[in-house]
């Protein structure tokens, strides 16, 4: 799947972490890898101040780093999580 680094791409995957456990949200700090996952209490937290292209790359790295039951995502996620799965981010 090749990333697109649109604004509209960002609220898919935003649309895709709604269906799961975890809660994301953008936060203000100077965490190493542009995110801090909070594994326990199921939270992500992204730099708010990062550009479009960098919220997209460290959504995607979570979406990989996390145990994510995709059958109760709607069909469109199902197959959006599926792809991102096996797509490498290019920088």
């Amino acid at each position: 799947m090749e990333v697109r680094y649109t604004k509209h791409f960002l609220n898919k995957l935003e649309d895709l972490f709604s269906e799961t456990e975890y809660q994301l949200r953008y936060e203000k700090g100077s965490f190493k890898s542009g995110y801090c996952l909070l594994k326990d209490h199921k939270i992500a937290v992204v730099n708010k101040y990062y550009t479009v292209e960098g919220k997209i790359n460290c959504l995607i790295d979570i979406l990989k780093s996390i145990q994510i039951d995709p059958t109760p995502l709607s069909e469109k996620n199902q197959k959006l999580y599926l792809s991102l799965l096996q797509t490498e981010i290019q920088l």
